[in-house]
C-alpha cells in the first residue's frame, strides 16, 4: 500500500509542470493599417500559478490576478 502511495505522489504534476499544460490566447495588434489582428496562444509562466488542479484528463490553473486556464493533459 505505501508502495501505490509513493508511486501516486511521483507522478503528481507541479506548478512548473501544470504551467506547460496551459496557455493563454493573447490579441496581437496588426503591423500594417488595414491589417487584421490575430491571435496567438503563450504559455503560462510558473511564477503566475496560484493555485491548480489535475483532474486526470486535463488542469486547471489559477493565476495570481484571479484568472482560469484549463489544458488537457
Amino acid at each position: 500500500m505505501d508502495n501505490d502511495k509513493n508511486a501516486a505522489e511521483a507522478k503528481s504534476l507541479t506548478a512548473a509542470d501544470a504551467a506547460k499544460l496551459v496557455h493563454r490566447t493573447v490579441v496581437v495588434p496588426a503591423e500594417k493599417e488595414g491589417g487584421k489582428p490575430t491571435t496567438k496562444k503563450v504559455a503560462i509562466e510558473p511564477k503566475e500559478v496560484l493555485d491548480f488542479n489535475d483532474y486526470g484528463d486535463r488542469v486547471v490553473v489559477v493565476t495570481v490576478d484571479g484568472q482560469k486556464f484549463h489544458g488537457d493533459k
